[in-house]
Order: C-alpha cells, then sequence, then structure tokens
C-alpha cells in the first residue's frame, strides 16, 4: 500500500467537528478514488457508499430531482441498496464533475445535513468549474489538492521510509547525511519513475523501469484524450499543442514560457486558455516572475512572464524520451542537459508543499529560478537549482547582494551545509522546503 502525506488530513476532515462537504481536486490517475477508499476502509469500516457518477447513470439520475438532502439520500440508498445513515455513513461522490447538480447538493449537505460525511472528487473537476453553467458551491466545501507522489513518498515506496526522518533533521540542521549517495541514487531513479501511483508501484515491485514507463505512456495517452472534453475542436488542438511544447521549453536556456514554441506565429490571445485549461486540470504548474524580492512577492508578479512545469517530472521524462540506463550511470549523465528536468523535480516538489511558485529576474543579466516567501518571514528566500555539483553562479550572487536576504538556498547533487553564506540543499530533500 502507498503512503500519502494528505491522508493525516483527510482523516482529520473525517474527525472535525466543523468538517464541510470535502472537494478532492488533482489530475487523473493521481490517486484520489484509492485514497478516498482507503480513508472509507480506515475511519468508516464497513460504513461507506461510493458512486462513480462518470460511469453510474442511475446515481447521475438520482441528482435531477429535488436536492433537498433527505430526499437524495434516500433515492441514493435505493441505488446503492445500501441504507445511508447520515450519523454514521462516508458518501463518495467521486468524478463528480459529470453531475452540475451533484456538484450543487454539496451545498445543500453543508447546510441541512451537516452530520453526514461527504467527500466528493473529480480528475477534470478544475477544467468543469470553469465552464458556464457550473455551479461551484463556494464557500458550502472544503478543498483538498492531490499532487503526484512527493520523493519522500517514494522513498516509503521503496522501503526506505525510515530514513525520511534524518533527511529532515539535516535539513533543519545544515548537517552532512551520511547516506547522501544512496539517496542521490534514489533521486535519479525518481526522475525517471516520477510520481504517478502507478508507475510507483510498479517499479517497487521489481525495479523495472520498462514497466513504469508504459504506465507513464498510458497515462500520457489518457491526458491527451481527455483535452476533448470541455473544449471545442479548435481549443482542443491548441491546448494538444501547448502541451507538446512544454518539454521544447524546458529545454531552452531561458525556461520563461515563449508562445512561439507552441506554434510559430503563436500570440498570448492564442493559447493562453490553453494553459488555463491545463492548469485547471492539474497537468502543470505556473512559475510567475516577480520583478523585485522585495516582500510582498505577489505585488511583484508580472503576469506576462512565467514558466510552465509539468505536474510529474516523471512523465516530463518520458515525454522527453528519457532514458534510464544514461540518467542512471554518472559517466553519460555528464553529457546530458537536465537542467531544465531537475528544475521541473523542484517545482513539482515545493508545488506539493503549496509553495508558491515564482522566480526572479533581472532584466536580461541575471535569474534566480525560485523565490519563496516563508511564513512570518522578513525577507524572501532565492532557491537555486543545479543538476550536478557545478554551483558556480553570478545570478544568486547578484540578487543577494541587491536584497540581502536572511537565508539563500542551492539544490544541487552536494550533501547538506553552508558555502559562502548559501544554505546548500541535495536535490532528493527538496521535500523539505516549505514543510
Amino acid at each position: 500500500m502507498l503512503r500519502r502525506n494528505i491522508m493525516n488530513q483527510l482523516v482529520s476532515w473525517a474527525d472535525s467537528r466543523e468538517r464541510k462537504p470535502l472537494l478532492l481536486y488533482g489530475a487523473r490517475q493521481t490517486g484520489k478514488t484509492f485514497l478516498l477508499n482507503e480513508l472509507a476502509a480506515k475511519t468508516f469500516p464497513g460504513d461507506s457508499v461510493r458512486f462513480d457518477l462518470e460511469r453510474d447513470a442511475r446515481a447521475r439520475q438520482a441528482f435531477e430531482y429535488d436536492l433537498n438532502p433527505e430526499a437524495l439520500i434516500r433515492r441514493l440508498s435505493q441505488v446503492a441498496g445500501y441504507r445511508i445513515n447520515p450519523e454514521r455513513t462516508l458518501l463518495i461522490l467521486d468524478e463528480v464533475q459529470s453531475s452540475n447538480r451533484a456538484l450543487a447538493s454539496l451545498k445543500y449537505f453543508c447546510e441541512d445535513t451537516p452530520q453526514l460525511h461527504v467527500a466528493a472528487a473529480g480528475s477534470l473537476l478544475g477544467v468543469a468549474a470553469n465552464q458556464q453553467g457550473f455551479s461551484m458551491p463556494v464557500g458550502k466545501v472544503q478543498t483538498m489538492t492531490l499532487h503526484p507522489m512527493s520523493f519522500d513518498e517514494f522513498l516509503d515506496a521503496m522501503g526506505d521510509g525510515g530514513i525520511i526522518p534524518e533527511i529532515r533533521d539535516c535539513y533543519e540542521r545544515a548537517e552532512a547525511f551520511y547516506l547522501h549517495d544512496a539517496m542521490l541514487e534514489r533521486f535519479w531513479q525518481y526522475v525517471i519513475v516520477g510520481g504517478m501511483p502507478e508507475a510507483v508501484a510498479r517499479f517497487a515491485e521489481d525495479g523495472n523501469y520498462a514497466a513504469a514507463r508504459d504506465v507513464q505512456s498510458t497515462i500520457i495517452d489518457l491526458y491527451v484524450a481527455d483535452m476533448a472534453k470541455y473544449a471545442t475542436p479548435t481549443e482542443t488542438a491548441r491546448i494538444r499543442d501547448t502541451w507538446n511544447s512544454i518539454p521544447a521549453q524546458l529545454a531552452k536556456e531561458n525556461h520563461k514560457f515563449q508562445y512561439k514554441l507552441v506554434k510559430s506565429g503563436g500570440r498570448a490571445s492564442m493559447y493562453s486558455s490553453s494553459i488555463a485549461w491545463l492548469l485547471a486540470a492539474g497537468l502543470v504548474e505556473r512559475c510567475a516572475r516577480v520583478t523585485s524580492g522585495q516582500l510582498p512577492l505577489a505585488m511583484h508578479e508580472d503576469a506576462s512572464a512565467f514558466k510552465i512545469y509539468m505536474s510529474d517530472t516523471g512523465l516530463l521524462s518520458a515525454r522527453a524520451e528519457l532514458g534510464s540506463s544514461t540518467v542512471l550511470d554518472a559517466d553519460y549523465r555528464k553529457q546530458l542537459d537536465l537542467g531544465g528536468i531537475v528544475e521541473n523535480y523542484v517545482a513539482q516538489a515545493l508545488a506539493a508543499n503549496n509553495v508558491a511558485l515564482r522566480y526572479w529576474t533581472s532584466g536580461n543579466l541575471a535569474e534566480v529560478d525560485f523565490v519563496m516567501q516563508p511564513h512570518d518571514s522578513t525577507s524572501a528566500m532565492p532557491i537555486e537549482v543545479k543538476s550536478s555539483d557545478n554551483t558556480r553562479s553570478r545570478s544568486l550572487a547578484t540578487y543577494r547582494s541587491k536584497y540581502e536576504p536572511t537565508t539563500s538556498m542551492r539544490l544541487s547533487t552536494k550533501n547538506f551545509g553552508v558555502d559562502n553564506g548559501i544554505r546548500s540543499v541535495p536535490l532528493y530533500a527538496a521535500f523539505c522546503i516549505g514543510k
């Protein structure tokens, strides 16, 4: 069984007396259904009901009448052949975006039957919510987002979960980790396998990279097929073109998203809605440019400049046709351009910890990969990312000279420590940032 960090939040939701219906966001195949089923087994043993509203027409029809919770519970009990008890039962509405009425019903469950545990999830929930006519129960639900598995979750799946607290301790103390080389090897495995649960599970069985890549290819095909949903044929073509351009966007020396790389003559007016679709579907992460390192960072965002990362680095590796034999061999690895892929990995780790993604530039003279605003900090923290142990950089020096941050961080293949006032953090410990 794959351990997911978000499970603690789900259990806390179930135990809370102040809870509202839960709306679980996340891209397809990130494990939403599995998690809700696990929550049911763990917290509501023998007393849960799940409806897949994409496949179950009878369940959808139950929402086409009065949305009074008492009547709804009676109809859903008939469909399930099981009595739903508002005091004890967990009601799971999967693929809830397939029924606007089911989504709207969450408001009434919140107001009229707060004792009933209702958990709804959907792969294209964010996309559907942006469509005209969809009724989002604003203020009446609690939302969570399930991301692909982070590196610490990957470690746990590989049987190395006991090491995680030690990595966190070294991160806090800035002290060298004695299993550094072994963790770097695991890190490069993760770059290939990524965090899609099925790919991780297949790889954990016997270390078969080809099996994991087969899973990734299937998921990518599903994503491409989904792009025809909630979009016109013209919009679908543009969404796919935008999606297909991401590896090339990250292969450039400057990772700023350029519409002309999507298609010659491309402009924001043509493709901005495509990016919005990919973001809403949870397939990508957006990193905004800031023009200043002064707080608050949100006030310095430049809406016209941003970077786009894939939500899962393993899928990016698959789309880039990055082979395990070259990545895992230290000599071959030196010949590869892994900067964009490693930067994508850090973006994925930060996003999983709910860190707002931002980067800083000073014209064409300097660029810092990420800048974050730590909680209760008096200054922003610049984060530089290197795919090797070559850590020379003028950009970080320029930023530090200009803004004098309390803390500066560099992620690379070097061990934990402090180098010329800069915190050195190994790439495998990115999951510690922002926790």
